[in-house]
Protein backbone atom coordinates (compact mmCIF):
# COMPACT_ATOMS: atom_id res chain seq x y z
CA UNK A 1 0.00 0.00 0.00
CA UNK A 2 1.39 3.52 -0.97
CA UNK A 3 1.80 5.12 2.43
CA UNK A 4 -0.15 8.28 1.33
CA UNK A 5 -3.02 6.35 1.47
CA UNK A 6 -3.08 4.22 4.39
CA UNK A 7 -4.31 5.61 7.83
CA UNK A 8 -2.99 5.72 11.48
CA UNK A 9 -6.01 3.33 12.75
CA UNK A 10 -5.82 0.69 9.46
CA UNK A 11 -1.79 0.97 9.57
CA UNK A 12 -2.03 -0.11 13.63
CA UNK A 13 -4.34 -2.72 12.74
CA UNK A 14 -2.23 -4.29 10.02
CA UNK A 15 1.37 -3.72 11.40
CA UNK A 16 3.27 -6.80 11.73
CA UNK A 17 3.68 -6.22 15.71
CA UNK A 18 0.01 -6.03 15.85
CA UNK A 19 -0.74 -9.43 14.06
CA UNK A 20 2.32 -10.63 17.06
CA UNK A 21 0.26 -9.16 19.98
CA UNK A 22 -2.72 -11.08 18.98
CA UNK A 23 -0.35 -14.61 18.29
CA UNK A 24 1.19 -14.36 21.87
CA UNK A 25 -2.46 -13.39 23.38
CA UNK A 26 -4.10 -16.61 21.66
CA UNK A 27 -0.91 -18.75 22.74
CA UNK A 28 -1.41 -17.23 26.36
CA UNK A 29 -5.30 -17.47 26.82
CA UNK A 30 -5.15 -21.24 25.92
CA UNK A 31 -2.49 -22.28 28.11
CA UNK A 32 -5.06 -20.10 30.42
CA UNK A 33 -8.19 -22.02 29.99
CA UNK A 34 -6.06 -25.42 30.01
CA UNK A 35 -4.50 -24.49 33.47
CA UNK A 36 -8.29 -23.74 34.60
CA UNK A 37 -9.54 -27.11 33.35
CA UNK A 38 -6.42 -29.02 35.44
CA UNK A 39 -5.16 -29.50 31.81
CA UNK A 40 -1.51 -28.20 33.13
CA UNK A 41 0.18 -26.68 35.94
CA UNK A 42 -1.78 -23.71 36.86
CA UNK A 43 1.62 -22.13 38.00
CA UNK A 44 3.41 -22.77 34.25
CA UNK A 45 0.22 -20.65 32.89
CA UNK A 46 1.34 -17.77 35.49
CA UNK A 47 4.78 -17.60 34.01
CA UNK A 48 3.27 -18.16 30.73
CA UNK A 49 1.15 -14.68 31.15
CA UNK A 50 4.14 -13.16 32.63
CA UNK A 51 6.92 -13.84 30.70
CA UNK A 52 5.49 -13.97 27.10
CA UNK A 53 7.25 -11.48 25.09
CA UNK A 54 8.31 -11.23 21.33
CA UNK A 55 10.73 -9.27 19.63
CA UNK A 56 9.61 -8.63 16.09
CA UNK A 57 13.48 -8.20 14.82
CA UNK A 58 14.64 -11.28 16.60
CA UNK A 59 11.67 -12.90 14.93
CA UNK A 60 12.55 -12.27 11.57
CA UNK A 61 16.36 -12.83 12.50
CA UNK A 62 14.76 -16.67 13.44
CA UNK A 63 12.32 -16.86 10.28
CA UNK A 64 15.22 -16.14 8.37
CA UNK A 65 16.76 -19.39 8.78
CA UNK A 66 13.76 -21.43 9.57
CA UNK A 67 11.55 -19.86 6.71
CA UNK A 68 8.54 -19.98 8.58
CA UNK A 69 6.86 -17.00 10.44
CA UNK A 70 4.89 -18.98 13.46
CA UNK A 71 7.79 -21.25 14.23
CA UNK A 72 9.85 -18.60 14.13
CA UNK A 73 7.42 -16.46 16.52
CA UNK A 74 7.20 -19.40 18.75
CA UNK A 75 10.87 -20.31 19.40
CA UNK A 76 11.20 -16.39 20.23
CA UNK A 77 8.16 -16.62 22.34
CA UNK A 78 10.11 -19.93 24.63
CA UNK A 79 13.15 -17.95 24.93
CA UNK A 80 11.51 -15.88 26.80
CA UNK A 81 9.21 -17.86 29.12
CA UNK A 82 12.01 -20.08 29.71
CA UNK A 83 10.86 -24.02 30.45
CA UNK A 84 7.01 -23.43 30.72
CA UNK A 85 6.95 -22.45 27.25
CA UNK A 86 6.86 -26.56 27.05
CA UNK A 87 3.04 -26.13 27.41
CA UNK A 88 2.64 -23.06 24.91
CA UNK A 89 0.97 -24.82 21.42
CA UNK A 90 0.49 -27.73 22.74
CA UNK A 91 -2.56 -29.87 20.22
CA UNK A 92 -2.01 -26.30 17.80
CA UNK A 93 -1.46 -26.07 14.40
CA UNK A 94 -0.31 -22.74 12.74
CA UNK A 95 -3.33 -21.71 11.54
CA UNK A 96 -5.21 -21.81 14.50
CA UNK A 97 -2.87 -18.69 15.45
CA UNK A 98 -3.11 -17.09 12.38
CA UNK A 99 -6.82 -17.83 11.42
CA UNK A 100 -7.66 -16.42 14.55
CA UNK A 101 -5.21 -13.13 14.84
CA UNK A 102 -6.79 -13.09 11.14
CA UNK A 103 -10.03 -12.73 12.48
CA UNK A 104 -9.48 -10.20 15.07
CA UNK A 105 -7.67 -7.88 12.50
CA UNK A 106 -10.73 -8.05 10.30
CA UNK A 107 -13.07 -7.37 13.20
CA UNK A 108 -11.04 -4.61 14.38
CA UNK A 109 -10.76 -2.94 10.65
CA UNK A 110 -14.27 -3.54 10.07
CA UNK A 111 -15.11 -1.63 13.11
CA UNK A 112 -12.75 1.49 11.73
CA UNK A 113 -14.47 0.86 8.62
CA UNK A 114 -18.29 1.00 10.08
CA UNK A 115 -17.56 4.53 11.86
CA UNK A 116 -16.01 6.08 8.78
CA UNK A 117 -19.22 4.61 6.77
CA UNK A 118 -21.92 6.44 9.61
CA UNK A 119 -20.02 9.52 9.40
CA UNK A 120 -20.28 9.75 5.46
CA UNK A 121 -24.38 8.87 5.88
CA UNK A 122 -24.15 11.44 8.40
CA UNK A 123 -22.81 13.59 6.08
CA UNK A 124 -25.00 12.61 2.86
CA UNK A 125 -27.65 12.71 4.44
CA UNK A 126 -27.41 16.46 5.42
CA UNK A 127 -26.71 17.80 2.34
CA UNK A 128 -29.48 15.59 0.91
CA UNK A 129 -31.84 17.19 3.08
CA UNK A 130 -30.41 20.56 2.40
CA UNK A 131 -31.33 20.58 -1.68
CA UNK A 132 -34.49 18.19 -0.82
CA UNK A 133 -36.27 20.80 -2.61
CA UNK A 134 -33.20 21.55 -5.07
CA UNK A 135 -35.04 21.37 -8.80
CA UNK A 136 -32.41 19.89 -11.37
CA UNK A 137 -33.41 17.84 -14.65
CA UNK A 138 -32.89 14.00 -14.71
CA UNK A 139 -31.46 12.55 -16.97
CA UNK A 140 -31.43 9.15 -18.70
CA UNK A 141 -29.37 7.69 -21.54
CA UNK A 142 -27.25 11.06 -20.52
CA UNK A 143 -30.50 13.09 -21.68
CA UNK A 144 -32.93 15.85 -20.23
CA UNK A 145 -35.93 13.23 -19.13
CA UNK A 146 -38.12 14.90 -16.15
CA UNK A 147 -37.04 17.35 -13.22
CA UNK A 148 -36.04 15.81 -9.85
CA UNK A 149 -34.07 17.44 -6.88
CA UNK A 150 -30.12 17.46 -5.96
CA UNK A 151 -31.22 16.33 -3.20
CA UNK A 152 -33.08 12.71 -4.23
CA UNK A 153 -29.65 12.34 -6.01
CA UNK A 154 -28.30 12.51 -3.07
CA UNK A 155 -30.89 10.43 -0.96
CA UNK A 156 -30.39 7.60 -3.73
CA UNK A 157 -26.63 7.37 -3.06
CA UNK A 158 -27.52 7.61 1.08
CA UNK A 159 -30.05 4.55 0.48
CA UNK A 160 -27.34 2.61 -1.05
CA UNK A 161 -24.46 3.34 1.45
CA UNK A 162 -27.20 2.26 4.02
CA UNK A 163 -27.56 -0.72 2.28
CA UNK A 164 -23.79 -1.65 2.47
CA UNK A 165 -23.56 -0.56 5.89
CA UNK A 166 -25.79 -3.59 6.14
CA UNK A 167 -23.61 -6.32 4.26
CA UNK A 168 -20.61 -4.83 5.99
CA UNK A 169 -22.31 -5.44 9.45
CA UNK A 170 -23.06 -8.72 8.31
CA UNK A 171 -19.23 -9.45 6.78
CA UNK A 172 -17.84 -8.52 10.08
CA UNK A 173 -20.21 -10.72 11.93
CA UNK A 174 -19.29 -13.49 9.03
CA UNK A 175 -15.74 -13.43 9.60
CA UNK A 176 -15.45 -12.83 13.78
CA UNK A 177 -14.87 -16.29 14.35
CA UNK A 178 -12.10 -18.22 15.22
CA UNK A 179 -10.56 -21.95 15.59
CA UNK A 180 -7.81 -23.85 17.96
CA UNK A 181 -9.17 -27.04 15.84
CA UNK A 182 -5.91 -28.70 15.21
CA UNK A 183 -3.84 -30.42 12.39
CA UNK A 184 -6.74 -31.05 10.07
CA UNK A 185 -9.86 -29.74 12.29
CA UNK A 186 -10.45 -32.90 14.23
CA UNK A 187 -10.05 -31.57 17.85
CA UNK A 188 -8.15 -34.75 18.58
CA UNK A 189 -5.72 -33.07 20.93
CA UNK A 190 -7.53 -30.19 22.53
CA UNK A 191 -11.38 -30.35 23.49
CA UNK A 192 -13.84 -27.78 21.71
CA UNK A 193 -14.71 -26.60 25.07
CA UNK A 194 -10.86 -25.05 25.33
CA UNK A 195 -11.65 -23.36 21.78
CA UNK A 196 -14.99 -22.14 22.76
CA UNK A 197 -13.66 -20.22 25.90
CA UNK A 198 -10.43 -19.30 24.05
CA UNK A 199 -12.43 -17.59 21.59
CA UNK A 200 -14.86 -15.69 23.77
CA UNK A 201 -11.72 -14.21 25.72
CA UNK A 202 -10.89 -12.90 22.31
CA UNK A 203 -14.64 -11.52 20.73
CA UNK A 204 -14.83 -13.94 18.72
CA UNK A 205 -16.89 -17.05 18.07
CA UNK A 206 -15.51 -20.57 17.42
CA UNK A 207 -15.94 -21.74 13.97
CA UNK A 208 -18.46 -24.65 14.11
CA UNK A 209 -16.49 -26.81 11.71
CA UNK A 210 -12.86 -25.90 9.98
CA UNK A 211 -10.45 -27.88 8.32
CA UNK A 212 -6.67 -26.54 9.01
CA UNK A 213 -8.26 -23.42 8.07
CA UNK A 214 -10.92 -20.79 8.37
CA UNK A 215 -13.19 -21.54 5.01
CA UNK A 216 -12.54 -18.92 3.00
CA UNK A 217 -15.88 -18.07 1.45
CA UNK A 218 -16.23 -16.01 4.82
CA UNK A 219 -13.44 -13.92 4.04
CA UNK A 220 -14.25 -13.83 0.32
CA UNK A 221 -17.56 -11.94 1.79
CA UNK A 222 -15.95 -9.75 3.61
CA UNK A 223 -13.72 -7.91 0.65
CA UNK A 224 -17.45 -8.55 -1.23
CA UNK A 225 -18.89 -6.09 1.03
CA UNK A 226 -15.83 -3.81 1.03
CA UNK A 227 -16.14 -3.88 -2.65
CA UNK A 228 -19.75 -3.34 -3.23
CA UNK A 229 -19.18 -0.25 -1.07
CA UNK A 230 -16.42 0.74 -3.17
CA UNK A 231 -18.61 0.28 -6.21
CA UNK A 232 -21.59 3.35 -4.61
CA UNK A 233 -18.56 5.14 -3.68
CA UNK A 234 -17.73 5.05 -7.35
CA UNK A 235 -21.45 5.63 -8.85
CA UNK A 236 -21.26 8.77 -7.05
CA UNK A 237 -18.07 10.17 -8.27
CA UNK A 238 -18.97 9.51 -11.50
CA UNK A 239 -22.10 10.89 -10.98
CA UNK A 240 -20.06 14.37 -9.30
CA UNK A 241 -17.45 13.98 -12.79
CA UNK A 242 -20.53 14.40 -15.02
CA UNK A 243 -21.94 17.56 -13.15
CA UNK A 244 -18.71 18.89 -12.86
CA UNK A 245 -18.20 18.72 -16.27
CA UNK A 246 -17.70 22.41 -17.97
CA UNK A 247 -21.01 22.29 -20.36
CA UNK A 248 -22.90 20.71 -17.38
CA UNK A 249 -21.03 22.47 -14.28
CA UNK A 250 -23.88 22.10 -11.96
CA UNK A 251 -21.81 20.67 -9.00
CA UNK A 252 -17.50 21.12 -8.32
CA UNK A 253 -15.50 19.58 -5.75
CA UNK A 254 -13.95 21.20 -3.31
CA UNK A 255 -10.69 23.29 -4.90
CA UNK A 256 -8.30 24.46 -1.48
CA UNK A 257 -6.96 27.70 -1.80
CA UNK A 258 -3.56 27.52 -3.71
CA UNK A 259 -4.08 24.59 -5.24
CA UNK A 260 -3.81 23.93 -9.11
CA UNK A 261 -5.78 22.12 -11.31
CA UNK A 262 -2.83 21.77 -14.54
CA UNK A 263 0.61 22.16 -15.02
CA UNK A 264 -0.34 23.65 -18.64
CA UNK A 265 -3.74 25.63 -18.06
CA UNK A 266 -4.12 27.44 -15.00
CA UNK A 267 -8.02 27.69 -15.30
CA UNK A 268 -8.53 24.05 -14.99
CA UNK A 269 -10.57 22.75 -11.32
CA UNK A 270 -10.55 19.06 -12.39
CA UNK A 271 -12.63 16.06 -10.05
CA UNK A 272 -9.27 14.95 -9.25
CA UNK A 273 -10.94 12.96 -5.86
CA UNK A 274 -13.50 11.43 -7.75
CA UNK A 275 -11.59 10.77 -10.67
CA UNK A 276 -9.42 8.65 -7.83
CA UNK A 277 -11.74 7.07 -5.71
CA UNK A 278 -13.23 5.53 -9.26
CA UNK A 279 -9.85 4.35 -9.48
CA UNK A 280 -9.79 2.78 -6.40
CA UNK A 281 -13.04 1.24 -6.50
CA UNK A 282 -11.55 -1.32 -9.48
CA UNK A 283 -8.59 -2.17 -7.31
CA UNK A 284 -11.27 -2.98 -4.78
CA UNK A 285 -13.39 -5.37 -6.87
CA UNK A 286 -9.92 -7.35 -8.21
CA UNK A 287 -9.00 -7.93 -4.59
CA UNK A 288 -12.86 -8.69 -4.17
CA UNK A 289 -12.12 -11.59 -7.28
CA UNK A 290 -9.14 -12.64 -5.49
CA UNK A 291 -10.87 -13.53 -2.86
CA UNK A 292 -13.05 -15.58 -4.45
CA UNK A 293 -10.40 -17.32 -6.09
CA UNK A 294 -8.76 -17.88 -2.56
CA UNK A 295 -12.34 -20.29 -1.18
CA UNK A 296 -10.87 -23.45 -3.37
CA UNK A 297 -7.78 -25.07 -1.34
CA UNK A 298 -6.36 -28.31 -1.82
CA UNK A 299 -7.98 -31.20 0.29
CA UNK A 300 -7.74 -29.50 4.22
CA UNK A 301 -5.22 -26.85 3.34
CA UNK A 302 -2.88 -25.32 1.09
CA UNK A 303 -1.00 -21.89 1.59
CA UNK A 304 -1.85 -20.32 -2.49
CA UNK A 305 -4.61 -17.98 0.27
CA UNK A 306 -1.73 -16.97 2.14
CA UNK A 307 0.77 -14.86 0.16
CA UNK A 308 -2.41 -13.02 -1.50
CA UNK A 309 -4.41 -12.73 1.92
CA UNK A 310 -1.55 -10.58 3.12
CA UNK A 311 -1.67 -7.83 0.46
CA UNK A 312 -5.52 -7.52 -0.27
CA UNK A 313 -6.67 -7.24 2.83
CA UNK A 314 -4.73 -4.87 4.90
CA UNK A 315 -4.78 -2.99 1.40
CA UNK A 316 -8.61 -3.48 0.82
CA UNK A 317 -9.14 -2.20 4.73
CA UNK A 318 -6.74 1.12 3.77
CA UNK A 319 -8.19 2.04 0.61
CA UNK A 320 -11.78 1.66 1.33
CA UNK A 321 -11.15 3.45 4.84
CA UNK A 322 -9.59 6.39 2.85
CA UNK A 323 -12.14 6.31 0.08
CA UNK A 324 -14.50 6.98 2.91
CA UNK A 325 -12.80 9.62 4.55
CA UNK A 326 -12.43 11.63 1.08
CA UNK A 327 -15.98 11.09 -0.07
CA UNK A 328 -16.86 12.52 3.16
CA UNK A 329 -14.95 15.11 2.58
CA UNK A 330 -16.03 16.12 -0.55
CA UNK A 331 -20.13 15.78 0.03
CA UNK A 332 -19.34 17.84 3.03
CA UNK A 333 -17.66 20.55 0.87
CA UNK A 334 -19.55 19.98 -1.99
CA UNK A 335 -20.37 23.49 -4.12
CA UNK A 336 -23.98 23.31 -5.64
CA UNK A 337 -25.04 25.57 -8.26
CA UNK A 338 -29.08 25.86 -8.07
CA UNK A 339 -29.21 28.54 -10.80
CA UNK A 340 -27.22 26.13 -13.05
CA UNK A 341 -29.01 23.53 -12.73
CA UNK A 342 -32.55 25.86 -13.94
CA UNK A 343 -30.58 26.63 -16.12
CA UNK A 344 -29.83 23.38 -17.94
CA UNK A 345 -33.13 22.34 -17.45
CA UNK A 346 -34.27 25.37 -19.33
CA UNK A 347 -32.10 24.73 -22.43
CA UNK A 348 -34.97 22.01 -23.54
CA UNK A 349 -37.29 25.22 -23.49
CA UNK A 350 -39.55 22.95 -21.14
CA UNK A 351 -39.54 19.31 -22.95
CA UNK A 352 -39.01 17.87 -19.07
CA UNK A 353 -42.79 18.26 -19.09
CA UNK A 354 -43.41 16.31 -21.80
CA UNK A 355 -44.99 13.14 -19.54
CA UNK A 356 -46.95 15.73 -17.85
CA UNK A 357 -49.04 16.94 -21.17
CA UNK A 358 -48.97 13.15 -22.53
CA UNK A 359 -50.97 12.27 -19.27
CA UNK A 360 -53.46 15.02 -18.55
CA UNK A 361 -54.36 14.60 -22.36
CA UNK A 362 -54.88 10.78 -21.60
CA UNK A 363 -57.02 11.78 -18.50
CA UNK A 364 -58.72 14.43 -20.49
CA UNK A 365 -60.13 11.32 -22.64
CA UNK A 366 -57.59 11.24 -25.71
CA UNK A 367 -56.17 8.01 -26.23
CA UNK A 368 -52.56 7.20 -25.76
CA UNK A 369 -51.79 6.55 -29.11
CA UNK A 370 -52.99 9.76 -30.09
CA UNK A 371 -51.88 12.13 -26.76
CA UNK A 372 -48.25 10.35 -27.51
CA UNK A 373 -48.33 11.85 -31.16
CA UNK A 374 -49.68 14.80 -30.43
CA UNK A 375 -47.19 15.67 -27.56
CA UNK A 376 -44.36 14.54 -29.92
CA UNK A 377 -45.63 16.47 -32.92
CA UNK A 378 -45.02 19.64 -30.41
CA UNK A 379 -41.51 18.68 -28.71
CA UNK A 380 -39.94 17.74 -32.66
CA UNK A 381 -41.23 21.54 -33.41
CA UNK A 382 -39.07 22.81 -29.81
CA UNK A 383 -35.69 20.40 -31.69
CA UNK A 384 -36.50 21.67 -34.88
CA UNK A 385 -37.37 25.06 -34.41
CA UNK A 386 -36.09 26.46 -31.76
CA UNK A 387 -39.33 27.39 -30.09
CA UNK A 388 -41.05 27.03 -26.50
CA UNK A 389 -42.82 23.77 -25.75
CA UNK A 390 -45.40 25.47 -24.20
CA UNK A 391 -45.91 27.82 -27.39
CA UNK A 392 -46.03 25.09 -29.22
CA UNK A 393 -48.23 22.89 -27.31
CA UNK A 394 -50.79 26.21 -27.25
CA UNK A 395 -50.66 26.46 -31.08
CA UNK A 396 -51.32 23.13 -31.73
CA UNK A 397 -55.13 22.61 -32.76
CA UNK A 398 -55.41 19.40 -31.32
CA UNK A 399 -54.19 20.12 -27.72
CA UNK A 400 -55.76 23.00 -27.57
CA UNK A 401 -59.35 21.38 -28.29
CA UNK A 402 -58.55 18.84 -25.71
CA UNK A 403 -56.53 20.78 -22.75
CA UNK A 404 -57.83 24.00 -21.84
CA UNK A 405 -54.98 26.53 -21.39
CA UNK A 406 -54.82 26.49 -17.29
CA UNK A 407 -54.62 22.62 -16.97
CA UNK A 408 -51.98 23.06 -19.97
CA UNK A 409 -49.83 25.27 -17.82
CA UNK A 410 -50.28 23.36 -14.57
CA UNK A 411 -48.56 20.62 -16.72
CA UNK A 412 -45.44 22.86 -16.05
CA UNK A 413 -45.66 23.62 -12.50
CA UNK A 414 -41.88 22.15 -10.35
CA UNK A 415 -44.47 21.68 -7.49
CA UNK A 416 -46.27 18.85 -8.89
CA UNK A 417 -42.94 17.19 -9.49
CA UNK A 418 -42.18 17.69 -6.14
CA UNK A 419 -45.20 16.51 -4.19
CA UNK A 420 -44.41 12.87 -3.28
CA UNK A 421 -40.28 14.32 -2.18
CA UNK A 422 -40.76 14.25 1.97
CA UNK A 423 -42.27 10.99 1.83
CA UNK A 424 -39.80 9.74 -0.13
CA UNK A 425 -37.24 11.08 2.17
CA UNK A 426 -39.40 9.72 5.54
CA UNK A 427 -39.68 6.29 4.30
CA UNK A 428 -35.57 5.83 2.49
CA UNK A 429 -34.50 7.64 6.04
CA UNK A 430 -36.84 5.09 8.06
CA UNK A 431 -34.69 2.13 6.23
CA UNK A 432 -31.70 3.32 8.49
CA UNK A 433 -29.11 0.49 9.67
Amino acid sequence: MISRYETPEMRAIWSNRRKLEIWQEIEVLVCEVRAERGEMPAEAARVIRAKAAFDEARVLEIEDTVHHDVIAFLTNLAENIGPESRFVHEGMTSSDLGDTAFAVQMKESGAVIRAALVRLLDVVRAKAQEHKRTPMVGRSHGIHAEPTTFGLKLLVYWAALNRGLKRLDAAIADVTVGQISGAVGTMVHLDPEIEAEAMRRLGLQAAPVATQVLQRDRHAAFLAALALLGATLEQMAVEIRNLQRTDVHEVEEPFAKGQKGSSAMPHKKNPIISERITGMARVLRGYAHTAMENVALWHERDISHSGAERIIFPDGCHLLHYMLGKMTWLIDGLVVFPERMLENMGRVRGMVFSQTVLLALVRAGVSREDSYAAVQRCAMRVWDEDVEFLDALRSDAFVADHLPAADLERCFDFAFHQRNIDHLFERTLATGA
